[in-house]
């Protein structure tokens, strides 16, 4: 596998009252099994396409050759989409280097924005700095009514019409979404209109679960990298479940079943806490597929994404001394010998002797390791996951896991992984308030 998970220091027997008694987590993974069980019908009756994806190749050479369009003679491309629309996408991207603080400004072109979150100034700016003749435009919403996202297209339409490219139109856009049903329309397709090409985005795989469709991939093949290896490393998480491999050898029933004994022991905040720059955006995915998937009739738990090291400056302090109510993931990337070294002269002159000689990559990776220990020596259970290296294949295995602890958790709590009624209230109710003003 591309990653470990370890979950002892996370156990009672390891670190005392605090943590996940063995009988409930034993019971948790007991009752696991009948969501694996679950999972493997599905993929036999090919009733989830999710768990059908990662062995998929033939989506894959279309995908490359519209990046390639899109690609060339461009700038710069403009992500619009929200949610899941999009922050599968920024995780797969961060990888190069988009949305990578220090790094970012530094990257061949073309320059990739996401503008996932509607902003009158942020988006104004954006639009009115654009090349618009060198920029393309990426319009997703699965349903094609997403209000945020047929905004934000509409603006950048108009944009480039008041810039005399409307004949242009077919070649700077390109959308993704469901095909029209009949009697029911489909807004973004409208609204792109027919010179416009619109790929087909699967109506039975929802936002959140989409960042290894033709969702996350299309922009990870613009920007180079290996789409091939991204659903290779899902498929060799979701092997063992398909092999049909004992839950306690599964590791997101492992994960699921750990979430969900401390969940019933009071735990009701899941941290995930990654110590890399390129997992930042990993950390919100996370944050809403957990959240959307489970928070329903009154169930779930809080999910919380956190960056190491610099939240051990912001919010480790409450980890280890608040409330005894969270469970932790921290999530590591071997650093070790990585980044600049340090001059021992200067190690000197700081007063700190032991940096001399060592990288940044060597701190980063002892932060990780001590920030796992301490949470543990005070009580706090905590699951590690360790990526001996961030790439391709790693980040799928990783995005697949966390797609099927998520629904095994669900199973466990006994709610539907896939709907999201309370998001859908909102967005009909600020439609009703736009209208009436």
């Amino acid at each position: 596998m591309p990653f470990q998970q370890n979950i002892e220091r996370a156990r009672a027997e390891t670190i005392g009252t605090h943590g996940v008694r063995a009988a409930a987590f034993e019971d948790a993974l007991r009752r696991s099994g009948a969501a694996l069980e679950s999972l493997r019908n599905a993929h036999v009756e090919e009733t989830l396409p999710l768990l059908r994806l990662p062995a998929r190749t033939d989506d894959l050479a279309d995908i490359e050759r519209i990046a390639g369009r899109l690609r060339t003679g461009a700038t710069d491309v403009v992500v619009l989409g929200t949610g899941g629309s999009s922050l599968g996408g920024q995780t797969i991207a961060q990888l190069a280097d988009v949305g990578v603080r220090g790094a970012e400004a530094f990257r061949a072109p073309p320059r990739m924005h996401f503008m996932d979150n509607l902003d009158p100034g942020t988006y104004g700016t954006l639009l009115g700095k654009l090349p618009l003749a060198t920029t393309r435009f990426i319009a997703i919403s699965k349903s094609g009514g997403t209000g945020e996202t047929l905004m934000q297209t509409a603006a950048a339409l108009a944009a480039v019409k008041r810039a005399g490219l409307d004949a242009r139109t077919g070649e700077l856009f390109f959308g993704i979404s469901e095909s029209a049903n009949p009697g029911k329309s489909n807004g973004l397709r409208d609204l792109l209109g027919s010179s416009v090409a619109v790929l087909e985005h699967d109506p039975r795989i929802g936002g959140r679960y989409s960042g290894l469709s033709n969702v996350g991939l299309l922009p990870a093949a613009i920007l180079g990298l290996d789409i091939k290896a991204l659903r290779a490393g899902a498929a060799m998480t979701l092997a063992p479940l398909l092999a049909g491999d004992p839950a306690a050898t599964v590791a997101p029933a492992v994960g699921a079943a750990l979430n969900i004994a401390a969940a019933e022991a009071g735990k009701n905040i899941a941290v995930l806490m990654a110590y890399a720059d390129r997992l930042e955006r990993f950390s919100r995915w996370f944050v809403q597929l957990w959240a959307e998937s489970l928070g329903k009739d009154g169930k779930g738990t809080t999910p919380l994404g956190a960056l190491g090291p610099v939240d051990q400056h912001s919010q480790l302090q409450l980890f280890i001394a608040g409330p005894r109510d969270k469970l932790f993931t921290v999530i590591t990337v071997a650093t070790e010998g990585q980044g600049p070294r340090i001059d021992g002269a200067l190690a000197e002159r700081a007063g700190e002797p032991d940096f001399s000689g060592h990288t940044i990559g060597d701190l980063v990776a002892a932060q990780g390791r001590a920030t796992a220990e301490t949470l543990a020596k005070n009580g706090c259970p905590v699951r590690t996951i360790h990526l001996p290296r961030l790439d391709e294949t790693s980040l799928g295995a990783l995005m697949m896991h966390f797609f099927l602890e998520t629904m095994i958790a669900a199973h466990l709590l006994g709610v539907d992984a896939f709907d999201q009624p309370a998001v859908e209230e909102g967005k009909v109710l600020a439609k009703r308030y736009l209208a009436d003003g």
